[in-house]
């Protein structure tokens, strides 16, 4: 990263020391290493820091009755919030927040229930962010790239003072700039607002400048920008309030001008990042849809098929399930009448607690394993991509894993590991070349490796084989037709053997016997697919892997 980036990392994080809650938070967008500690290290504000967990549980999020300590001492014991004494909250991989804890936080955010926000993004996908309504609602967006550099920027320089700017003006020129970079957040501006009046504080200035707004819309919106301004004509210029001779106030414009638009235009083009650039559109222009954003909602893994309940106690995570939990206690309150006569309601013990259980699954991956070799380059192989690109973007949308495996020539070769990026798959996908041998078995062998990996990580695999079935090059990289349907009846026993589901997709003109056997080793569905189309293709296989 350059010493400039590194200088605006730290001065926004010395700002957001100052004014937390004004200014929301921060987003710093970088891996685990000694660069991101080096960072966290200079921020030092005057409230505790303290570490909240994205699994955490609403009784300790918003606070409330303790059930189970309040069965157990006949007492009403309440849990304290979260937020109960002023903190800094700090959100490790906060790409992986749940939306319903995002949307929980925001509303504390908007009822001034938190004190600021540190959502440490360790994503590495593109789609993998932190959520949009906790993000909006940080003034910083820090994504340094690179490492550190020995000598940060600005470390022995002094920051011009500037000249004095009104806090009318002020406002009027950065909302003017949110909307020349189709900023359509109000919270942007005002952001930009009390960002500049931090940076006066910090320069011990009890007045804005035009440095303070230079300053504050460089740091504030560079990663909310939408397009790129154009330069602005003559006439969209507003025109200079008419002055009054005989009024003696006439000359107090000049004491306090409106900073110059273009250079703060400027500033904030010169910060923005690169690959921003290639994705902004200029003013004045259509941006053209980049799909539906479906695959943004998803079900949590925590929750599942309803199972039945069981005893336990009340940890802060788990639920209970009321209706259990009082059948449970129905058949003891004679006794307990008997024994507690001066008590009124219902007797509950802790042993009566019922919790509730789900059936939970794993996220699925499915390892496509795509014969490009000659034969099926001739006829298939686009067809094949075809149904590959439309099953990737049901895959997308239901947030399923995807993996991609090659095999020509004498082996195979995995070309995707398992993502979630559609547009990486895609791209790969079409970069797929054809021609050559056909190592099947080498292919089941890519397949059923990826697929133990995959296993450890928690993920659930299938394997989509999409091939003609003329199976030609052993395990050996030999040309030899009788080793080479031996390794791949071999490798599809061993692939069963493991456990892992499998779909054999037939895409020769006519249905192959060896397909057939090879589906039955596997224990897979065969889908003979002659003359059908990518879309076919993709139904086809749609409806296997949901039976």
């Amino acid at each position: 990263m350059t010493a400039e980036t590194w200088h605006n990392a730290t001065l926004a994080l010395k700002l957001l020391a100052l004014d937390p809650q004004g200014l929301g938070g921060a987003v710093i967008r970088m891996r685990a290493s000694p660069d991101r500690d080096a960072l966290l290290a200079g921020f030092a504000p005057a409230l505790p820091i303290r570490k909240l967990p994205i699994t955490i549980s609403d009784e300790q999020l918003f606070g409330g009755v303790d059930l189970s300590a309040t069965l157990t001492s006949a007492q009403v014991i309440e849990n304290k919030s979260f937020f109960h004494s002023p903190n800094i909250t700090l959100i490790p991989m906060a790409e992986r927040c749940p939306p319903a804890l995002a949307a929980k936080l925001s509303q504390l955010a908007d009822q001034s229930l938190t004190q600021g926000f540190l959502l440490l993004d360790e994503g590495i996908e593109a789609d993998e962010r932190t959520p949009d309504p906790l993000a909006d609602r940080c003034a910083f967006h820090i994504e340094p790239e690179g490492r550190k550099p020995s000598v940060p920027a600005g470390t022995n320089q002094s920051v011009p003072a500037g000249t004095e700017v009104k806090t009318a003006d002020a406002i009027f020129q950065l909302t003017l700039l949110a909307t020349r970079f189709g900023i359509a957040s109000l919270r942007a501006p005002t952001l930009a607002l009390r960002t500049a009046r931090a940076h006066a504080i910090l320069m011990g200035r009890d007045h804005l400048t035009d440095t303070d707004l230079e300053v504050a819309a460089t740091l504030v919106y560079p990663h909310r920008a939408t397009v790129i301004p154009e330069d602005l004509e003559e006439a969209d210029t507003p025109p200079p309030p008419p002055q009054n001779d005989d009024c003696p106030c006439g000359d107090s414009e000049e004491n306090d001008p409106i900073p110059d638009a273009d250079m703060l235009v400027e500033a904030v083009k010169s910060l923005l990042p690169p690959d921003l650039l290639n994705g902004l559109v200029p003013a004045g222009t259509t941006r053209k849809s980049g799909g539906t954003g479906a695959g943004q909602k998803r079900t949590s893994n925590r929750r599942g098929r309803p199972l039945p309940s069981r005893p336990g106690r009340l940890d802060g995570t788990s639920r209970i399930d009321l209706i259990a939990t009082l059948r449970a206690a129905a058949p003891w309150q004679p006794l307990r009448r008997e024994q507690q006569p001066n008590r009124s309601g219902l007797l509950i013990r802790p042993s009566d607690i019922r919790l509730k259980r789900y059936a939970e699954q794993s996220d699925r991956l499915l390892i496509f394993t795509v014969d490009a070799s000659g034969s099926a380059a001739v006829s298939r192989l686009g067809e094949a991509k075809g149904a590959i690109e439309l099953l990737l973007a049901d895959a997308y949308a239901s947030r399923d894993h995807v993996a991609l495996i090659a095999f020509r020539g004498t082996e195979a070769e995995t070309l995707l590991p398992p993502t979630r990026s559609l547009v990486q798959t895609k791209r790969r996908l079409s970069a797929l070349p054809g021609g050559g041998g056909t190592p099947l078995a080498s292919g089941l062998q890519h397949a059923l490796l990826l697929a133990q990996q995959t296993k450890g990580k928690g993920l659930t695999p299938t394997v989509v084989l999409i091939t003609d079935g003329r199976a030609n090059i052993a395990l050996d990289g030999s040309a030899n037709r009788v080793q080479a349907a031996a390794d791949s009846t071999a490798m599809a026993s061993a692939l069963r053997a493991s456990g892992t589901t499998s779909l054999v997709i037939d895409m020769s003109n006519r249905p192959q016997p060896a397909l057939q056997e090879l589906s039955g080793v596997l224990d897979a569905p065969y889908v003979p697919m002659p003359r059908a189309d990518a879309q076919r293709l993709s139904s086809a296989v749609t409806s296997a892997l949901d039976d």
